[in-house]
């Protein structure tokens, strides 16, 4: 799905817990999420802290969402 969006001329990013799965579907944006069960945050962590993992995270997709890319790029 990602490729084809892509392919219609939309930048996609691929936030995912297990990164080389997502180079083995060929997406071009990816950004490496938190855990399996828990990708955009930790619940483990108090509401303040979570919050600055979140938006870290969203950050990063933004980031990788308006960088012009060639090929697979993991944005860490």
């Amino acid at each position: 799905m990602v490729k084809e969006i892509e392919r219609a001329g939309i930048p996609v990013v691929h936030v995912c817990t297990v990164v080389p799965i997502s180079l083995t579907v060929g997406a071009n944006r990816i950004v490496p999420a938190v855990a399996i069960p828990h990708p955009l945050g930790n619940p483990n962590l108090d509401a303040g802290e979570e919050k600055k993992v979140r938006r870290n995270l969203v950050m990063k997709a933004l980031n990788a969402l308006t960088t012009e890319v060639h090929g697979q790029t993991v944005f860490e």
